[in-house]
């Protein structure tokens, strides 16, 4: 069992998260290229300094949400049951995690606005690379996950691999079929098709 993370770490993770968020809402409503440093630091309630240090730009600062949130999903699922079938448990992850992240509940069904924000957001060049680099990074942690609750090795076997690269495509299906949706459909819903028919392919070994 992992250590519990300390009093000091959990407010540097939540002043991370804070930053992440602030920075999100404001691209969302702005637009990338209407958004500073110092207005993310003012929306989150710290100084333009204080974002420096967790993030070089805003790129990552905008990225780090949905970094911190696959890595969520790793660590919820080493917390599932043993004997629940993989999809199963990371179907399960993966909604308790966004349900954090999505005002409780991935039932959430956010206004037009916000989602043509969200759509132009996503589709920004300039966050390309930080996404790219964020999935990555994910992937290799929820691997890792899925090697330890299927006693395969995520450095030399190719399963956990795949398995990781398949749920984060489907996280990423599903966000961008959510905000083309119209009208927009449930979250939950949409992310269990996404693992099933993901899990349709990829019986465990």
């Amino acid at each position: 069992m992992p250590d519990r993370p300390s009093l000091r770490d959990r407010r540097r993770q939540e002043t991370r998260s804070q930053i992440s968020w602030a920075a999100v809402q404001l691209t969302v409503r702005r637009g990338l290229r209407q958004v500073t440093i110092e207005d993310i630091a003012a929306e989150a309630g710290v100084s333009p300094r204080t974002v420096n240090n967790y993030f070089p730009g805003k790129a990552e600062a905008i990225v780090a949400r949905h970094h911190d949130r696959v890595l969520g999903i790793a660590e919820k699922l080493r917390a599932r049951p043993a004997d629940e079938p993989l999809w199963t448990a990371i179907t399960k992850a993966a909604l308790t995690r966004f349900a954090e992240d999505l005002n409780g509940a991935p039932e959430w069904v956010p206004d037009p606005q916000w989602i043509e924000g969200t759509r132009l957001m996503l589709a920004e060049p300039a966050l390309q690379g930080a996404f790219l680099k964020a999935y990555a990074a994910t992937e290799a942690a929820l691997a890792e996950a899925v090697a330890e609750r299927t006693g395969t090795d995520s450095s030399t076997d190719l399963y956990p691999v795949l398995v990781a690269i398949a749920a984060g495509g489907a996280i990423r299906a599903t966000m961008q079929q959510w905000v083309r949706a119209d009208p927009p459909g449930l979250f939950s819903t949409l992310l269990r098709e996404a693992f099933a028919a993901v899990a349709g392919g990829l019986a465990h070994p």
